[in-house]
Formats: structure tokens, sequence, C-alpha cells
């Protein structure tokens, strides 16, 4: 009996064996092997060992249409820093920007305006022009959200707007009566939190929030739980209180505070939840910190420090082992593998004279994009891949 002749449950089994450069190789022996090893299912244990696959820690797939095997080419480049660098936006006056991806759509506030971009689907590069406009903030854009009928934003005019992405919709959310520094929501509750030291509910059926939650400083960062049961804030850290506070969203009470030894000042910055127990969060005191919710709260499960003491403005995770963060300086984005301690590789985007933060980074299975005070750059990791032999 030929190789390519045994039963496919034997086939997996013994492929299970094979690392990704062996079944390349053996993928070349003909046509009918070929096929077989190009399934995704005999790639997706090597997959979910590589960085930003697509394969999550509890096995979802987020890019099921592009082929694993591509992908275990691409994270090769992700993990040795090969890419190709470019700035696709450029503007002069310098801003606070915020970024969000959705499939082969980009977001970027600039001003008192939100653009929507599309996104060529082979190469990942930027149409210059966008092919929707979201307005209607009489200040900056500071933060917005994107959910599957929705794009909401909050501006330094304290003001929350819920855009309708599809009729064009628009409702206006009254109730901070300074910037709307952050905002989170997740299947029609809406949680904001401002300078006026306040966090506050919403859902989409009221224009007034549904509770106010009166902070002991101001509101930096919020995530809601995926749950939906619980939501997190993280303040400034300017008074003798832990930055980061957990709420129960029905009864609107503080349920745990995590941490115990933050510095004065240590504000939180960017936080996200990569399961209802993993927290992720970054901010002035130069940590990336990982919390698991089923341990104690006083202390996070596992840290990594920013090497040149930069505070770390924005975060984002693959679900699985890598992060993105950004810098205050130069406009750093550093690559980290969860599982080891120091970084794993960094860009700077900006020049010696022009230093400016990462305000907020996304990154897809091949394209990672950052938002600097003057400039959209993104890193290309499709381009010259290093080809599986």
């Amino acid at each position: 009996m030929l190789f390519s002749q045994l039963p496919e449950d034997v086939l997996y089994q013994i492929l299970s064996y094979l690392d990704y450069r062996s079944l390349s190789r053996l993928s070349q022996v003909c046509k009918t092997i070929y096929h077989f090893v190009n399934r995704d299912a005999v790639w997706k244990k090597i997959a979910k060992d590589f960085l930003n696959t697509g394969i999550t820690r509890n096995g979802t797939d987020i890019y099921h249409h592009i082929p694993l095997k591509e992908r275990v080419k691409i994270a090769q480049n992700w993990c040795d820093g090969v890419c190709n660098r470019a700035v696709p936006l450029k503007w002069k006056t310098k801003l606070l920007p915020w970024v969000q991806l959705d499939r082969d759509m980009l977001f970027l506030s600039q001003a008192a305006v939100i653009g929507g971009y599309s996104l060529c689907q082979d190469s990942g590069r930027l149409h210059r022009n966008p092919f929707e406009i979201y307005s209607g903030h009489k200040g900056d854009v500071c933060r917005f959200v994107l959910t599957d009928a929705h794009l909401i934003s909050g501006g330094s005019d304290g003001k929350i707007l819920v855009h309708h992405r599809r009729r064009g919709v628009m409702l206006e959310l009254s109730g901070h009566n300074q910037e709307v520094n952050c905002l989170d929501s997740k299947d029609g509750l809406i949680i904001s939190g401002s300078r006026d030291r306040t966090a506050r509910i919403w859902t989409l059926t009221s224009s007034c929030p549904r509770d106010t939650i009166a902070m002991q400083d101001r509101v930096w960062s919020v995530a809601i739980s995926p749950t939906l049961s619980s939501f997190v804030t993280g303040t400034a850290c300017c008074e003798n209180f832990s930055p980061l506070s957990i709420w129960d969203v029905e009864r609107s009470e503080c349920v745990c505070i995590l941490g115990s030894q933050f510095r004065r000042g240590a504000g939180v910055l960017d936080m996200v939840f990569e399961s209802p127990f993993q927290l992720f969060t970054c901010g002035y005191d130069t940590f990336i910190r990982l919390w698991d919710l089923r341990l104690s709260p006083r202390k996070c499960a596992m840290e990594w420090e920013e090497p040149h003491d930069s505070a770390l403005y924005c975060i984002q995770t693959d679900g699985n082992h890598m992060i993105a963060s950004g810098s205050s300086y130069y406009g750093v984005v550093r690559l980290w593998d969860k599982r080891q301690t120091r970084c794993l590789q960094f860009f700077q985007l900006s020049s010696q004279p022009a230093s400016s933060p990462v305000y907020c980074l996304r990154f897809s299975s091949s394209h990672l994009y950052a938002a600097l005070a003057t400039a959209l750059h993104s890193l290309d990791f499709s381009q010259n891949p290093i080809y599986i032999r």
C-alpha cells in the first residue's frame, strides 16, 4: 500500500509528528500528497505554536479565509521582523489619532472626524481617499470603537456619538462634562470613561446614561468583559488608589481591585480582554501586565517590561502568543512572545527630531498599522516571505 493510500485518519496521525519544514518537503512528493498536506487540518497544530496565525488559545480561527500554510509562512516574518515599511497617510497638524480594523477596512480618527478607508485585499495597501466620513463632534475624537452595526465615538466635547454604519443615522449620548477619554461597546452595552472622574453605563435605547459611577481619578481606559457581566476601568493613578477596578454591570458596584503596589502616576492607558479571565494592561509604569482573574487580584500573573523605560500607550494581542505594543518615544512598536520575557522585535517608526508616541496600533494576519502624531505607518509582513522548504 502506498503512503497516499492510507486512511485519512492514519495520515493525519502520522503528519502530526512532522514539523513545518518536513510537511512542506513532503508536499512536493506528488499532487495527491500536495493537496492533502495543504489542508488546514494538517497545519492547525503547527500554526497554534506560531505568532499571529489566527489560531487563538481556545482553537478559534480568526482568519479562516486564508490557508493556514500561508499564514505559517507569514508568521515566520513576524517572528524574524522581516517586513516592508510604508507611510500610507500623512498630515501636517499634530493629532492624537485612533485606529480600528474591520476585515478589509481601516478607520482612522483625525481631529473631529473619522475616515473609513478601504484596504486592498491582496496587498493590504490603503486607498488614500476615504469611502466614508463620520463627523458630528465639536472637538477632537478621543476614542472610537466598532461593532457590527455601529461606530461609536467619544470626543473632547464630552459627547458620545453612535453612528449606524449602514443607515447613516446618528444618536447623541450626553452626560459627561469633560472629554471622553475612553469607551468600549459590546452587544448594545456601552461603557465610557472621562476626565470628569466618572464612568458611565449606556444602552442604545436611551440618550441618557443608565448609571453613573463616581471615580477617584480621571478614567483613561475601559474594557468590557466577554461575559458582559463586568467591566474594568483604568485611571490616571494620581491619588493613593490602585488604578485598576472591576465593576459589576448590573449593580454598578466595584467587585474587585487589581494590584497593590502601583507607583503614583502609573496610569493605565490601554487594556484588552483576551478571554473572560485574562486581561492585559499597559500604561505609564512601562509594563505590560497579564491579570488572571481566577487568581489573587493583588498580583499579576505575568509582566513584560519596556526595555527603554518608555510609557506604553497601546497594546493588542493575537489571542494566542503575540503582543504588539506602542511606546511613547520615537514611534517604537515592539512585538512580544508571551513565552519569553524579552522583546522579540522592535521597529522605530519616527525619526529622531520628530519623536511621537504610537497612539494606537492594530494588526491583521499580514499587516500592522500604527498611528503617530502626523502619520499612519504600516508594516507589511507578507512581502518577500521566508518560504518553507
